[in-house]
């Protein structure tokens, strides 16, 4: 006999394990399938194991500093295998953590590849045997995986993918990351920190190119202050393995370069994982980036919703994939949801940080905007000050002529933390008047952001005049 459910999710990713929550809240019966491990890459092997090891490298960082805050620690060292120890336990509790929730929740959890064999129906291949899944309501959370680009050399099997990058067993002495988006900065950031001479590769004109120009260029400064070695607006041509090192051909503005070092990181992106889940049976033709569906996350097949990393529209973030959950099994058990990307937090967890919401300046203008921007640098902040943290700024995209706010970006420390009063301000349609106008507790960071929006204006109080 078929397992019955009311409703069935592949994948027990951010975007998967959050939607089964959801629905189970809801009075659903629920069936999870996960093939590989629960809370997908980004509890694994993406999102938090990297911010457990920048941690460590922000500690061991600031223990270097110690003598500037009046504390001396003789011969600092890092431990890189206890570093490693400290990752695997982080994971762990949190996938315990999945665990438990799901359990609670009474949301049932089968181990095993599902496909489509009809609509409503799957058929889920175990470690010993098979089993039928049916349910009215099946949704596709089934993540992504590292992009692989036509570049000779990068099928190398020594290559790095962010999996392989968090497993090392020692660190290299040198390394190319090819890639300037968050992973790739990440990473950079976390090797650069722990000895590595690092060198990052972009190919279009500025780090971080999703985001505000000025936060690429504040973190090419950064990082080039870090003795990273920063290559943007570069094509890599090739990729040759030779004894213990690799050599990458570059092609720059002034011709071509080649970089040799011992390892080699692929941090170019992401695709979908779209394949062997039986989607041909659906008859649905996805793209190479991914599943197209409506603001109700459904797809053309009646019952069938695609989330996450495999759905088309929404940038590929954890958080976006748990609330494209949500609003999936919202909509399948009747009650009133859709999805609104104008307000979605992008955040790099380097150091400093970086975080962005809403449009970008350049997006902005491009769209015919005439414009008040506002920008406050944190060296100007008594908290950043007395942090001996003051890498960074806040910065506001507003409209002339009413003061809507349409953007915030940050660099510094807690930017990830900071951009949430933006995120929140695009929510609710707030213009500069209710960012000037909020108390902001003193002495704290979030001081510049009322700041920058009274900078906006030309009235920031705590900029010397020019």
């Amino acid at each position: 006999m078929p397992i019955r459910a009311d409703i069935a999710i592949i994948g027990a990713g951010p975007g998967g394990y959050v939607a089964a929550l959801r629905g189970a809240q809801l009075g659903a019966k629920v069936v999870v399938v996960e093939k590989q491990w629960l809370g997908g890459v980004c509890l694994n092997e993406g999102c938090i194991p990297t911010k457990a090891l920048l941690r460590c490298a922000e500690v061991y960082t600031l223990a270097k500093r110690g003598a500037t805050f009046g504390v001396h620690a003789d011969n600092v060292t890092f431990d890189w295998a206890a570093m490693q120890k400290r990752k695997a336990q982080v994971v762990n509790q949190n996938v315990r953590g999945v665990k438990v929730l799901l359990q609670k929740a009474g949301v049932q959890v089968i181990e095993g590849e599902a496909t489509f064999v009809r609509p409503d129906t799957l058929s889920v291949r175990l470690a010993d045997g098979q089993e039928a899944v049916v349910a009215p309501t099946i949704l596709i959370a089934t993540g992504s995986r590292t992009l692989q680009v036509p570049i000779p050399g990068l099928d190398h099997p020594g290559i790095l993918d962010s999996g392989g990058a968090l497993a090392l067993d020692k660190l290299p002495a040198s390394m190319v990351i090819i890639g300037g988006g968050a992973i790739g900065l990440e990473f950079a950031g976390l090797f650069s920190a722990l000895g590595v001479e690092v060198t990052i590769v972009e190919m279009l004109p500025r780090l971080a190119p999703l985001m505000d120009a000025a936060i690429g260029e504040g973190l090419a400064w950064s990082l080039g202050q870090r003795g990273v070695n920063v290559y943007t607006g570069t094509r890599v041509t090739a990729v040759a393995a030779g004894g213990q090192s690799y050599t990458v051909s570059m092609q720059t503005a002034d011709g071509e370069h080649k970089v040799e070092a011992e390892k080699v990181l692929s941090a170019i992106g992401r695709a979908p994982n779209i394949e062997n889940i039986g989607l041909d049976v659906l008859r649905l033709n996805p793209t190479r980036k991914g599943i197209q569906t409506d603001d109700r996350m459904r797809t053309v097949v009646p019952g069938v919703y695609a989330i996450g990393d495999v759905a088309v529209d929404g940038p590929m973030l954890a958080h976006v994939a748990s609330h494209q959950g949500i609003v999936a099994v919202e909509d399948a058990l009747g009650h009133p949801a859709h999805i609104d990307y104008r307000a979605v937090p992008s955040c790099i967890f380097t150091s400093p940080e970086a975080a962005s919401v809403g449009l970008t300046e350049e997006e902005a203008r491009a769209r015919g905007y005439e414009l008040q921007v506002g920008v406050f640098g944190l060296q100007n902040n008594g908290k950043a000050v007395a942090m001996g943290d003051t890498e960074g700024f806040v910065k506001f995209v507003a409209e002339a002529e009413h003061g809507a706010v349409l953007g915030m970006h940050v660099v510094g420390p807690h930017a990830s933390d900071l951009v949430l009063e933006g995120t929140l301000g695009l929510t609710l349609e707030a213009t500069l008047d209710e960012f000037e106008h909020t108390i902001h507790p003193h002495p704290t960071l979030g001081e510049a952001v009322a700041e920058a929006a009274l900078a906006a204006r030309g009235r920031a109080l705590h900029l010397p005049r020019a």
